[in-house]
């Protein structure tokens, strides 16, 4: 169960090789968490990081996973359920792609917008209801400021994290009352493998700090945290820009 400031004893992670996901779970861990699941697909970065947390003195379980693959997701984490409660899960897979290529491989293009959200509507509703049935815990999804608004830079990840975002805060209000707390995450440009080489856009961010917001907004109870928290107002101008001014703009 979690504390009385809102933290978990328990975390299970999706996307358990996602530097942001190690480092609010390694954040978590120094406080109160003690039993960590990481699910990703098998990997010896999967094996590094159940390795490193166990160090930290959490205990630490791995299980196979592919947000791809959404027969196996009510049957594969429903496994860690069948274990005991969990506190809290983390929804933080995803990928990138690469727009440029991605506008020339329609194949591409439908794997990333599979990958964010068709796999995390999956495995979302499967850890929602698994949540419900046992009356408690926190379901935070990292989500983007890219689901704001359409850049012509990065339409294609853009628009799978804005579908996402939209189906996480209705999962939000479909819980409302069952005791289960949704929390949307997003993050601007975050300093980690999958942004490495990119160019650093403004108010950029690192995993650790998206970890320190998490735990600030599960002792709030928040339903959507920004990072860093002055993207809330940036993006409420950049939303409703025109269009033909917001094209023109350097973003």
């Amino acid at each position: 169960m979690k504390d009385a400031f809102g933290l978990p004893q328990s975390l299970l992670v999706l996307g358990g090789t996602s530097q942001i996901a190690l480092a609010t779970a390694r954040w978590l861990i120094a406080r109160r968490t003690r039993t960590v699941w990481l699910a990703a697909r098998p990997s010896p970065a999967l094996d590094e990081a159940a390795e490193h947390l166990r160090g930290l003195g959490a205990q630490v379980r791995t299980l196979p996973f592919d947000a791809l693959d959404t027969a196996t997701h009510e049957e594969a984490l429903g496994k860690v359920f069948a274990e005991g409660d969990i506190d809290m899960v983390l929804l933080a897979f995803g990928t990138l792609g690469d727009q440029a290529h991605d506008e020339r491989d329609p194949q591409a293009a439908v794997r990333v917008a599979q990958t964010n959200y068709t796999g995390a509507v999956s495995a979302g509703l499967v850890c929602a209801a698994a949540l419900q049935a046992q009356g408690h815990g926190s379901l935070v999804v990292l989500s983007s400021v890219a689901a704001e608004r359409a850049r012509r830079a990065n339409f294609i990840y853009g628009s799978s994290k804005a579908g996402l975002d939209t189906f996480t805060q209705g999962l939000g209000d479909a819980l409302q009352g069952t005791g289960v707390h949704v929390m949307v995450v997003r993050p601007g440009f975050v300093r980690t493998r999958m942004t490495a080489g990119l160019p650093e856009a403004p108010l950029a961010t690192t995993p650790e700090a998206v970890a320190t917001a998490v735990e600030l907004g599960l002792r709030r109870r928040s339903e959507t945290v920004w990072v860093p928290g002055v993207l809330r107002v940036v993006m409420a101008v950049l939303r409703h820009l025109p269009r033909g001014v917001f094209r023109r703009l350097p973003v």
